[in-house]
């Protein structure tokens, strides 16, 4: 039999109750979340359409909880500093990361080294929204069809230009040009405003560009639209095919999204509760069509669904990165 000294059993009394009291405040917390202002993290800068789904869905959350839902903006680094951040707070509820695929889905591929693990640093919440992209072309390219292009750029091997913008386009852009062996070269530029110009002065033939910022040049006719470059079409552009279809290239998904994140290990009745919120709002007309009309596509899921679309979404893009020759950083 063990005895216990007076000064070990006041010790081990008093442990218990603290742990029962931790637990219980926990518990209490969690009941009653949120009790005090939310921050939502993210990697861009103000104006950025993640900056504005951010503070659309901000307000739709402080209306639902009666309590602040405070957008900070961190950019820089490829999202890595906004990641990094949330990455390191308390599982609590009270700091949340609002990203895209450039920080969960592109990074992990590009750079050698990364502060984070897409997955097991974070608590997926809910995916929120998709920003399709387009490949498009310059009017004067003789071409109406994905198939069309793909015959002209070949007749034209050698001689022609793709304009860029980031990352995730050069990586779409790329991958194409590899797999159909255009052997066109790749110009970087700053901006997609900057890489259109150039498309459309004829300095470029072609680039892959988001469909929201392309948006006037396409309904001026100065830029050519021919395919999306996710798996499926969108609403928002219900007759463009995608390059998938028409060119047979598998697993061709690579548009843009947007979903909320927690720091790892987030109890799951804070997960249902944000959860419920984000399927509630997404569900709604005016929500909707506020979203469709900056050319976001909403896309609700649950916590388990947007986790198995993270998955896919990694070995996608894995894939790409491969295709298209990109050594990591």
């Amino acid at each position: 039999m063990i005895y216990l000294s007076t000064r070990n059993w006041i010790g081990l009394a008093t442990s218990l109750v603290m742990g029962m009291c931790a637990c219980l405040s926990t518990s209490f917390a969690q009941d009653n979340y949120p009790s005090k202002p939310v921050k939502i993290i993210i990697g861009f800068g103000p104006g950025s359409g993640t900056d504005l789904l951010a503070r659309m869905f901000a307000e739709e959350l402080r209306a639902a909880f009666n309590q602040q839902f405070v957008v900070e903006n961190r950019p820089g680094a490829s999202v890595m500093i906004a990641a990094s951040a949330v990455k390191a707070a308390a599982p609590d509820g009270y700091t949340l990361l609002l990203t895209s695929s450039t920080s969960h889905s592109v990074n992990p591929f590009v750079f050698k080294k990364l502060p984070y693990d897409p997955m097991a640093d974070f608590t997926p919440i809910g995916s929120i929204g998709l920003f399709p992209s387009i490949l498009a072309v310059n009017e004067k390219v003789p071409v109406q069809t994905p198939q069309e292009f793909i015959t002209w750029a070949q007749a034209n091997r050698g001689k022609l230009f793709y304009a860029y913008s980031s990352l995730t386009f050069r990586i779409a852009a790329e991958s194409m040009n590899r797999l159909k062996k255009l052997d066109a070269k790749g110009v970087p530029y700053k901006s997609s405003p900057e890489a259109m110009t150039d498309v459309i002065g004829d300095r470029a033939q072609f680039l892959v560009v988001d469909l929201a910022s392309s948006q006037p040049l396409v309904k001026a006719g100065r830029l050519r639209p021919l395919a999306l470059t996710s798996t499926k079409r969108t609403i928002l552009a219900p007759d463009l095919p995608t390059i998938e279809e028409t060119l047979g290239l598998r697993d061709f998904d690579m548009a843009s999204w947007a979903g909320l994140f927690g720091p790892a290990n987030l109890p799951k009745d804070i997960v249902d509760k944000l959860s419920a919120v984000l399927l509630k709002t997404l569900s709604r007309p005016d929500i909707r069509e506020k979203m469709l009309a900056t050319n976001i596509e909403p896309l609700p899921a649950t916590p388990s669904a947007f986790t198995q679309f993270l998955k896919h979404q990694l070995n996608v893009w894995k894939q790409k990165v491969q295709d298209a020759g990109v050594e990591p950083e």
